[in-house]
């Protein structure tokens, strides 16, 4: 690789990011729109089916490109967080906690997403 090609490879990595960190707000948007579809649906103490895929297939999203765009914690709480609806669909339980873990995640990530600690 020589000097020009690096510096060329750089800057298409740094447009990528770039264009990664503008749309984590907007992203974010969803996973919070998604969270009240959730908490809108409640039956029996869980969501829809449908609410929580949504949920869960944003957060997929998140967990699965965050890191490559230099957000590594984002998406390993997102990862986290994906884990937690998957097994709430699979079990049709478990989904008590998880409003508030997700309004944290959403809140933290409103504060500074690129952050390397998450609290």
């Amino acid at each position: 690789m020589t000097a020009s090609t690096d510096l060329d490879f750089r800057a298409r990595l740094a447009a990528l990011n770039a264009k990664f960190a503008a749309t984590v707000p907007g992203t974010m948007g969803k996973i919070a729109q998604a969270l009240a579809a959730c908490n809108g649906s409640m039956q029996g103490g869980m969501p829809s089916a449908a609410s929580l895929h949504a949920l869960h297939e944003l957060l997929h999203g998140v967990a699965g490109s965050a890191g490559t765009f230099g957000y590594p914690t984002l998406g390993q709480e997102a990862r986290r967080l994906e884990q937690q609806v998957r097994a709430a669909m699979k079990e049709g339980a478990g989904w008590d906690g998880m409003p508030a873990q997700v309004e944290q995640f959403l809140a933290w990530a409103a504060r500074d997403p690129g952050a390397v600690e998450f609290d």
